[in-house]
């Protein structure tokens, strides 16, 4: 028998998710900006900031990887 679907991701939790992944992006922009080995002004804003943006998706997959697994051990621990 198929059980009801749940909805695996709610607008408060996107918006939790959303505040993190900006948070964090903020803090690694201000860690790496200072390593670009470059004194222009725009060029360490836009490698400083590719830099976080890429280091900030791996940072909200794993986000998304820690709800699946922690749903799926609650779901087991049900049963």
């Amino acid at each position: 028998m198929a059980q009801p679907e749940t909805k695996l991701m709610t607008p408060v939790s996107f918006v939790v998710d959303m505040i993190l992944v900006v948070a964090f992006f903020l803090y690694l922009y201000s860690v790496v900006s200072p390593h670009v080995p470059s004194s222009d002004p725009h060029m360490i804003m836009l490698w400083g900031g590719l830099t976080a943006a890429c280091m900030s998706g791996v940072f909200w997959l794993s986000i998304q990887m820690f709800r699946v697994v922690l749903r799926a051990q609650r779901a087991a621990a049900k049963k």
